[in-house]
C-alpha cells in the first residue's frame, strides 16, 4: 500500500450515519484499527449514536454483513475492518481477492459506499505497522469513509433532482456538463 497519502478535505460529520463491520480474527489488530477509526470519526463530529458496530467472526464474513447493512438504507457509508496475515497456504490470497470484489459489489449494488479496510499482509510485523504503528491505516479508512459518505449524500441529491426533472436514473447522465 502506498505511503503517499492524499490530503483530505475537512468534513463535518455531525449528520453522518456510519456502520463498521469488524472481524474477530486477529482481534488485537482489528481493535487497534477500530480505535483509530472511531477517534477519527469522533474528531470529525460523528456521534457515537450515529455509528453502528457489527462484529463478525472473520474477514470472510465481512462482505455479507457489509452488504446487508448497506442495503438497510440506514447508513451513509460502511467501513469493513479486518486483518489477514499470510500463513503457509494461499488462503490469505483467496480471502483478500474474494472480499475485495465482494465489497466493491456490495457498494455498487447498494449504492452505499463500502470502504475496504481489510489489511492484508505477508507478516505480522507488517500488520502491526499498519494497524498500530506509523502507517495508520485506521485513520485512512475513516477519512475515506467521511469523504465517500459526503459524496453519497451530494450525488444522491443530484440524482433525486434529476429524477424530479423527469430524467431516468439509468438513461440520462445528470452529471454531464451542459
Amino acid at each position: 500500500m502506498s505511503q503517499d497519502k492524499p490530503i483530505p478535505d475537512a468534513v463535518d460529520g455531525a449528520e453522518l450515519h456510519l456502520a463498521i463491520v469488524a472481524a474477530g480474527y486477529n482481534g488485537e489488530l482489528v481493535e487497534a484499527l477500530l480505535t483509530k477509526v472511531l477517534k477519527t470519526l469522533h474528531g470529525a463530529g460523528v456521534t457515537a449514536a450515529n455509528i453502528k458496530i457489527i462484529r463478525v467472526p472473520g474477514s470472510g464474513e465481512i462482505p455479507y454483513c457489509a452488504y446487508m447493512t448497506a442495503m438497510s438504507g440506514d447508513h451513509d457509508c460502511v467501513i469493513a475492518l479486518g486483518v489477514v496475515v499470510a500463513g503457509d497456504t494461499p488462503h490469505h490470497e483467496i480471502i483478500a481477492h474474494a472480499t475485495a470484489k465482494a465489497l466493491i459489489d456490495a457498494s455498487l449494488r447498494s449504492e452505499v459506499p463500502v470502504i475496504n479496510g481489510i489489511v492484508v499482509t505477508n507478516t505480522r510485523a507488517q500488520a502491526e505497522a499498519r494497524c498500530k504503528g506509523d502507517l495508520d491505516r485506521g485513520t485512512e479508512f475513516a477519512l475515506a469513509a467521511l469523504a465517500m459518505a459526503t459524496h453519497r449524500i451530494e450525488l444522491g441529491e443530484r440524482l433525486d433532482q434529476a429524477e424530479a426533472e423527469g430524467h431516468k436514473r439509468h438513461g440520462h447522465d445528470p452529471f454531464a456538463q451542459n
